[in-house]
C-alpha cells in the first residue's frame, strides 16, 4: 500500500475516511479537494502544504493540551483509564459529581510526561469505578486552583427493553394520511389514539408512525417528514383542536367559528386527491390562536409552567426561532445580529410563549396517544421515528449552530440505484463540537421523543457509525465517509431508551462495514428487515435464516405499497418521471425476475398458491410470520389495498406529490372509522397472525 500523503494523514487523524468502496465493489479514492473542503468544514486549516503540516502538529498536540477529555462516555462495567494532564509538578484533585449532586473522589496517578511547546506536560491516570450508576455524570478535575469539568456519561451495556419482548406486530402509518371523519383534512394524534385502539384490538402491539417533527411555524410547510425543521420538538399540525382543555371555554361566537372551520374540511377527509397540509394547517393556527387567548386554570397555568421549565432553554430557543420565522426573510441578516435578536426577545415575548404553549399541546396529545395504546393491550404502543437530519434553514441549523457543521450537507454515495449519489441537505453533527457540549443536543433531542414512546426506529442508524459529507456546490458523488464516536452516540441511545423504557429499531440497510450489524444487536438494537431486500448472496433468504432481533417487514415507505408494487406500477410512475436508466422493458423484465425469485420462495415456504394480488400480499405476509424476527410490521396501506407510492426517492414536490397521498384502497378512501370492519384488513391480519 502506498505511503499516505500528509493531506490523507491529517485526514486520517480527524476520522475522514481517504476511500470508500464504489457501488460496483472497486476501491475508489477520494480527491484532495474533497479532503479540503471537508477538513475546512471541521475546522482544520489545510489550504496549503505548510497548514497541514501545522495541523498534523497540532492533531498530535490536542490530547495534551486539555485537562480532560471533550467527554468520557463508557458501557457499565468497563475498566475505564482517564487521562488528566497538568503542569509538571501542579497538584491534581479528580471527583466524578454524580447525577443526584453526590460526589466520589477518584485516585489520580501520574503516569509520564512530555514536552508541548515551552512546558512540560505531566498525564495523569484515573481509573473511573465500574459500579457507578447509569446516568449523566460530571467528571472535575482540579489543577492547582483551576478547575475542568467534562460530561461522564454511563450507559448501559446492552437495552434491556428488547430483551423482555414477546414476539407481536404491529401497524406501520403515516399519520398525516391516517384521518377520520373528525379530522382537519390531515391525520392527527387523536386519529392516532383511535388508530391504536383499533390496531390492538386485531392484536397489533405497536403502530410506527412518520417522524412528527416539526415544520415551519405558519404555512406553507415542508411536505417531507424526514427534512423537519427540528428533531427535538414537534409538528403543532397534529393536534386536534377539539381535545384542547381551553376549548370548552371559548365564547358562543368563537367555538362556532371553530365548528365552521372543522366542518370546512368534511369533503376533503373524503378526498382521495392530495393532502393539503397548508390550507389544514392554516385553519389550526386561526384556532389555536382563539384558544390560546383563553384563560387557563390555576392548575393548568401551572402545569404549563412546569412544562417549560422541565423544557429547558431548548424549548425557549426554538420558540424564539418560530416566533421570528413568521416573519423574518431566510437568508436575512438579522438572523446573526445579536443586537436585533436581543430587542426581538423582548418584542416577541407573546409569540414565544405561544409557540412554547403549542408544544405543551403537542406533549399532552402524544401521552393521550399513548396512554390509550397501552390501555387498549399493546405492550409498546406508539414508536416514533428519528430522521436523519435537519432542514439547513430550519430551527435546528439556527439554535444549534455551535454543533453543526457548516458549509457541508449530508447524502449517500452512488450506489447500483442512485449512479450519481444522493444529497439530502442536511448539515451534519460536527463530531467534536458535540462531544465537547457533553452530547448534550443529541440527548435532549432523543429525550424529547422518548418522553411518550414505547419505541423508536433510528432512520439510517449508520448515521451514528459515519456520514458522507458533501461540501457545498459539489456532486454528491463528489463527498467522503466522516466517522463518529458510534460507542458514544449508541450508547447514550440506549441510555435515554433504557429509561424510557422504549425499543429501539434501527434502520440499518444499506451498505454497512463489517460489524456493524453484530455490534447494534450486542448493545439491544433490533435491526431492520425487508422482504424483497433479504437475500443470501444472489438468493432470497429462506424465513428461517432472517434475525430475531430485527423488525421484519414486506415493504417501506421509500417502496410501493404491496399491491402497487406486484403490480409493477412502480415502474410505471419511474419512466412517467424520466427516471429509469434503461429501457422500459428491460426494467419490467428484470423487475419480474426479481420478483419472481422471492415469490417462489413465498409460495414454497408458505404452501400457497395465491391467485390474485391480495392473495400473494396475504402470502408474503404469511412467509414473514414463518420469520424468528420478534417484531413483524404490516403498512397500513397493505391493509387497505393502497396501490400508490407515499414517497417516490429521487423526485421534487413538483414531480411527484410525496408524502401527500392520503390512505385509500380500491374503493376509495378509508378513515379510521372504516378499518374495523374492513374484510380484506382481517384477512391480512390473520396472516401476520399464522
Amino acid at each position: 500500500m502506498a505511503e499516505l500523503t500528509p493531506l490523507a494523514q491529517l485526514a486520517a487523524q480527524h476520522h475522514v475516511g481517504t476511500t470508500f468502496k464504489g457501488w460496483d465493489g472497486s476501491t475508489q479514492t477520494v480527491s484532495d479537494d474533497t479532503l479540503v473542503a471537508v477538513l475546512t468544514a471541521l475546522g482544520v486549516p489545510c489550504r496549503n502544504d505548510d497548514d497541514v503540516a501545522s495541523s498534523l502538529r497540532a492533531a498530535e498536540l490536542a490530547p495534551w493540551q486539555r485537562t480532560l477529555p471533550s467527554a468520557v462516555v463508557i458501557r457499565e462495567g468497563d475498566v475505564t483509564e482517564v487521562p488528566v494532564n497538568a503542569p509538571e509538578g501542579a497538584d491534581v484533585s479528580v471527583q466524578v459529581v454524580l447525577e443526584d449532586g453526590t460526589r466520589q473522589q477518584l485516585q489520580a496517578e501520574m503516569t509520564h510526561a512530555r514536552e508541548v511547546g515551552d512546558d512540560t506536560v505531566a498525564r495523569w491516570a484515573v481509573n473511573i469505578p465500574t459500579d457507578l450508576p447509569l446516568g449523566w455524570h460530571i467528571l472535575s478535575a482540579t489543577v492547582g486552583s483551576q478547575e475542568s469539568t467534562c460530561a461522564l456519561v454511563m450507559t448501559p451495556r446492552k437495552l434491556s427493553t428488547a430483551d423482555r419482548l414477546t414476539r407481536t406486530w404491529g401497524l406501520m402509518a403515516q399519520l398525516y394520511s391516517v384521518r377520520s371523519a373528525s379530522s382537519w383534512g390531515v391525520g392527527d394524534l387523536q386519529d392516532l389514539a383511535q388508530l391504536a385502539e383499533v390496531a390492538a384490538d386485531k392484536g397489533a402491539g405497536f403502530v410506527l408512525i412518520n417522524p412528527l417533527h416539526a415544520a415551519q411555524p405558519k404555512p406553507p410547510v415542508e411536505a417531507s417528514p424526514y427534512l423537519p425543521s427540528t428533531r427535538r420538538f414537534f409538528n403543532p399540525l397534529y393536534l386536534r383542536v377539539e381535545n384542547i382543555d381551553e376549548y370548552a371555554g371559548l365564547s358562543d361566537a368563537d367555538a362556532q367559528l371553530l365548528r365552521k372551520l372543522a366542518e370546512g374540511f368534511q369533503e376533503a377527509n373524503r378526498s382521495a386527491e392530495r393532502i393539503d397540509r397548508d390550507t389544514s394547517y392554516a385553519a389550526k393556527l386561526q384556532a389555536l390562536e382563539l384558544i390560546y387567548s383563553v384563560q387557563r386554570t390555576p392548575q393548568r397555568e401551572e402545569a404549563f409552567q412546569r412544562f417549560r421549565q422541565e423544557s429547558g432553554p431548548g424549548l425557549g430557543r426554538f420558540a424564539l426561532w418560530s416566533a421570528l420565522a413568521e416573519t423574518l426573510p431566510e437568508g436575512s441578516p438579522q438572523w446573526e445580529d445579536p443586537q436585533y435578536l436581543e430587542g426581538q426577545q423582548t418584542e416577541l415575548a407573546g409569540r414565544i410563549t405561544f409557540h412554547e404553549w403549542l408544544q405543551w399541546l403537542c406533549d399532552e396529545q402524544l401521552e393521550a396517544a399513548q396512554r390509550a395504546a397501552g390501555q387498549a393491550g399493546m405492550n409498546i404502543g406508539i414508536m416514533h421515528d428519528l430522521a436523519v437530519g435537519v432542514h439547513p434553514a430550519g430551527a435546528d441549523a439556527w439554535t444549534l449552530s455551535d454543533v453543526l457543521a457548516s458549509g457541508i450537507s449530508v447524502g449517500a454515495p452512488p450506489d447500483m440505484f442512485n449512479q450519481q449519489g444522493q444529497d439530502w441537505a442536511q448539515p451534519p453533527w460536527h463530531p467534536e463540537r458535540l462531544a465537547e457540549a457533553g452530547f448534550a443536543p443529541y440527548r435532549d433531542m432523543l429525550r424529547t421523543i422518548l418522553r411518550h414512546a414505547g419505541g423508536i426506529r433510528i432512520d439510517h442508524i449508520l448515521g451514528l457509525f459515519r456520514l458522507w459529507w458533501i461540501p457545498k456546490d459539489s456532486m454528491p458523488g463528489d463527498g467522503a465517509y466522516v466517522y463518529y464516536d458510534h460507542e458514544a452516540l449508541i450508547g447514550i441511545l440506549a441510555l435515554e431508551a433504557e429509561r424510557a423504557g422504549a425499543v429501539v429499531v434501527g434502520e440499518d440497510l444499506g451498505v454497512f462495514e463489517p460489524g456493524v450489524q453484530e455490534y447494534l444487536a450486542e448493545r439491544g438494537v433490533l435491526g431492520t428487515s425487508i422482504l424483497w431486500f433479504e437475500y443470501d448472496d444472489e438468493t432470497p433468504r429462506p424465513a428461517e435464516q432472517y434475525r430475531r432481533a430485527c423488525l421484519t417487514t414486506v415493504t417501506t415507505h421509500d417502496l410501493p405499497p404491496s399491491a402497487g408494487y406486484l403490480t409493477g406500477r412502480h415502474v410505471d410512475l419511474r419512466e412517467e418521471l424520466g427516471l429509469l436508466s434503461r429501457p422500459v422493458e428491460e426494467e419490467r423484465e428484470a423487475d419480474r425476475e426479481a420478483q419472481d425469485g422471492v415469490l417462489s420462495l413465498v409460495r414454497s415456504s408458505t404452501g400457497l398458491k395465491p391467485q390474485s394480488v391480495q392473495e400473494t400480499v396475504e402470502a408474503m405476509h404469511a412467509f414473514i410470520a414463518q420469520t424468528p424476527s420478534v417484531l413483524l410490521g404490516v403498512a397500513l396501506t397493505d391493509a387497505v389495498g393502497e396501490e400508490r407510492t407515499q414517497n417516490q426517492p429521487g423526485t421534487t414536490a413538483e414531480q411527484y406529490l410525496n408524502w401527500q397521498v392520503p390512505l385509500a384502497g380500491p374503493d376509495g378512501v378509508v378513515l379510521v372509522e372504516d378499518l374495523p370492519g374492513l374484510a380484506r384488513f382481517d384477512s391480512l391480519v390473520r396472516a401476520i397472525q399464522g
